[in-house]
């Protein structure tokens, strides 16, 4: 038999290579209509280790899923990342369509900006430590506003005197405002540069390593609570805030519906 005799395959070796080319398609179509089918009726985002559990064994996730974001890329809805999940969300530029059917703008104060910020920055931050970055009292309609919007959430205790609440951010702050990681938000330089920062920025900050650390919430405990006196003292308001934002921070919890309007 001669090299080329030897190389050449018959009609069966030929048909049998084409049926597994053939299923192999079919395998991975098949995968990627159920990744499609999981994210549209998903009521939340699904990380890779979800999927995996739900698709059949050698199901290459992360390879359907940059498939499906390429799909779904220049289409009235995305397929996109979030805190490490994925989920199918509108367009942004066809977010308009859509607030037409919200109930009621509302508008968060300047203080509540400014404790979402210190939040996201500092986290995990207590109360008073709140305060003390922005010098002023804190009232605490705003972090129930900023709770309710589900920005904001209760992480622990720190381990200090009086066990105070520690306050984080959460994926829906991520996804609201486009990050994928906490790591993303912009950095000193980028807010000097796009005129955030009033002023000189604080150096005697206790810097996040050097912080007490913090323990979870033990069963029972939902942080209403918040804490005894945390350095030996009362939390006694520094300067209290008057005017249109302390009334703002009173007002009732926002709807889910709602939309809200940050302004500085």
């Amino acid at each position: 038999m001669t090299a080329d005799n030897a190389s050449t395959k018959g009609p069966v070796e030929n048909r049998v290579e084409d049926q597994v080319v053939r299923a192999a398609e079919e395998d991975e179509a098949g995968h990627l209509r159920m990744v499609e089918a999981l994210l549209f009726a998903a009521t939340e985002p699904l990380d890779e280790a979800s999927l995996f559990a739900r698709l059949p064994e050698g199901a290459d996730v992360p390879g359907l899923l940059a498939e499906l974001t390429a799909h779904y890329a220049n289409r009235g809805v995305n397929l996109v990342q979030v805190a490490g999940k994925w989920g199918m969300r509108t367009a942004p530029d066809l977010h308009f369509l859509l607030q037409e059917h919200r109930q009621q703008m509302r508008k968060l104060s300047r203080a509540g900006l400014e404790t979402l910020a210190i939040t996201a920055y500092h986290q995990p931050v207590t109360r008073a430590e709140i305060e003390d970055v922005r010098g002023v009292s804190l009232s605490k309609g705003t972090l129930d506003l900023l709770m309710e919007l589900g920005w904001v959430r209760i992480r622990g205790r720190r381990r200090t005197p009086g066990r105070p609440v520690t306050y984080g951010t959460t994926d829906g702050f991520l996804e609201h405002f486009g990050f994928q990681n906490i790591k993303d938000l912009p950095g000193l330089d980028e807010l000097k540069a796009a005129g955030l920062l009033e002023g000189q920025a604080r150096t005697d900050l206790l810097p996040l390593s050097h912080r007490k650390p913090e323990d979870p919430l033990e069963v029972g405990d939902d942080g209403s609570q918040a804490t005894l006196p945390e350095y030996g003292g009362s939390e006694a308001p520094k300067t209290g805030e008057t005017g249109d934002s302390a009334k703002a921070e009173a007002s009732g919890p926002a709807r889910t519906a709602e939309i809200v309007d940050i302004q500085g």
